[in-house]
């Protein structure tokens, strides 16, 4: 009887033995499967991250891109104004003879206030976002920074916006002789170019 209890007393730890082994067995099994559930996660979230990153930077690059246009525009406004301003002035003191040079000078000089990216004569190797004025061609020349949606027609790796000012005239028939008289003066693209899905300048009319 002794015998028997004893062997019986001895079986029982083996059996509790078998249990706790599959029980880490489990654990073990359920940890690596946790590990990989979250190694996933982790992936997809690199993704998406990715992907948001790359649409936010093409995003912020087409916003310096509008504003660089929308500064470029507004300073050919008010090079054009400076002009008008001008030949107004040679109107009134009856000096429209003198309304050539406007076409040839750099007009620039009639603003009260030159703009702060303004570098002055044209180099060989301008500085993006400036602009320049090229004495020998008398045009005045934008050097554009970020230039992806722009599209010049005669170079499109071109990356130089160049400007003249041109004198506005009616034919007069003053004693049955036609006599040009000037009427105005604007600021015109030299070469045409489109900037954003194909928008003509338009700004220059």
């Amino acid at each position: 009887m002794t015998s028997v209890s004893s062997f019986e007393f001895q079986q029982k730890p083996a059996y509790g033995d078998l249990e706790t082994s599959n029980l880490k067995l489990e654990t073990s099994n359920s940890k690596v499967e946790a590990c990989g559930f979250t190694l996933f996660e982790l992936v997809i979230v690199i993704i998406v991250v990715s992907a948001v990153g790359t649409v936010l930077l093409h995003r912020l690059r087409l916003y310096q891109e509008m504003a660089e246009r929308v500064a470029m525009e507004s300073t050919v406004r008010l090079i054009k104004t400076g002009l008008q301003i001008r030949l107004a002035e040679l109107i009134i003191e009856n000096r429209q003879g003198e309304a050539a040079q406007l076409e040839t000078e750099d007009p620039t000089q009639w603003l009260d206030v030159r703009p702060r990216n303004y570098a002055g004569d044209y180099r060989a190797s301008p500085a993006p976002g400036n602009w320049y004025f090229d004495a020998q061609r008398k045009q005045l020349v934008y050097v554009v920074t970020t230039g992806d949606r722009l599209e010049i027609d005669t170079d499109r790796r071109n990356r130089e916006l160049r400007f003249r000012a041109r004198l506005l005239k009616d034919r007069l028939n003053i004693g049955g002789v036609p006599v040009d008289s000037v009427t105005g003066v604007t600021v015109v693209p030299v070469q045409p170019f489109r900037w954003s899905r194909g928008e003509s300048t338009t700004i220059l009319a």
